[in-house]
């Protein structure tokens, strides 16, 4: 998991209508929220529309959330652009949904899985990288995005962040081939 604390890698990437998007977009916000998505993933299926209401409380009280899709779409082509578009306006993302063709932004970002959240203060510090919440497909629980809402009211009210993060749990980004980031045991090595 990246290290509490990294500061926020740059990034400038279209949306699916062929806008781009950067970083500094959202310097005037008092956080901002990353998350690494996609269109097919159970797991991203099951939180989709209180992810979205979440935003859409949120981002008028000074949180920034910016989604990224880094799938493969030559082996996953449910989660090209065009189908972005089309999931954008069914769920009412009101953020930004970004495509890294490259997939360079979910590497330098450390991102694992689908989705994976990464929240950063207003220096733009990692300060959690953790679950939505407690629920996952058919296990029963409703998704309310418990964990994230505690963590983004702690930073938007300038208090601590809890110090308890559960990692996100999903589908593996869909790498493509020879593209899969070396594990981080391995990395520390070279």
């Amino acid at each position: 998991m990246r290290e509490l604390g990294t500061e926020a890698t740059e990034f400038t990437l279209p949306d699916p209508y062929g806008n781009l998007v950067s970083l500094s977009d959202f310097d005037d916000a008092g956080a901002l929220l990353v998350v690494f998505m996609c269109n097919h993933c159970p797991y991203v299926i099951n939180i989709q529309h209180v992810l979205a209401e979440f935003a859409g409380e949120m981002m008028p009280e000074g949180l920034a959330v910016v989604g990224i899709n880094s799938n493969d779409i030559e082996r996953y082509p449910e989660d090209s652009p065009e189908r972005m578009k089309h999931e954008i306006e069914r769920v009412g993302y009101p953020f930004p949904y970004l495509f890294d063709e490259s997939q360079e932004i979910a590497r330098a970002y450390d991102a694992a899985c689908t989705p994976d959240f990464f929240l950063y203060d207003k220096d733009r510090r990692l300060v959690y990288r953790g679950q939505f919440d407690d629920s996952r497909p058919r296990n029963g629980i409703e998704p309310s995005g418990a964990d994230l809402r505690a963590a983004v009211e702690a930073v938007l009210e300038e208090r601590p962040v809890p110090e308890k993060q559960i990692p996100s749990i999903g589908c593996n980004i869909k790498w493509k081939p020879g593209n899969e980031p070396e594990p981080l045991h391995l990395r520390s090595m070279n």
